[in-house]
């Protein structure tokens, strides 16, 4: 346990932006469900719509450090590539 009044603030910090991270994953992942969904079901017009809100959240992850870049960029550019094969 923290012994300092810094290591104690820093401990407080540290909580409160695990919570944030977490908000902001789950945020994220449950877009990609939602969208995932809509692609399975073969609504064309809702996934488009939900490609966007997805792109966001995730694009957002990437440049938080939440998730690499280059995992943001992966995930966008197959999330764009099934939303394609619906039309």
């Amino acid at each position: 346990m923290a012994n300092h009044a810094s290591a104690l603030k820093r401990a407080r910090q540290d909580q409160k932006k695990r919570a944030q991270n977490r908000a902001q994953r789950s945020d994220m992942r449950t877009a990609v469900k939602k969208l995932q969904a809509a692609i399975a079901a073969g609504d064309k017009e809702n996934a488009q719509a939900l490609f966007k809100h997805a792109v966001s959240k995730i694009d957002r992850a990437g440049r938080k450090g939440l998730i690499h870049r280059n995992q943001a960029s992966r995930r966008v550019s197959r999330l764009n590539a099934a939303v394609k094969a619906l039309a």
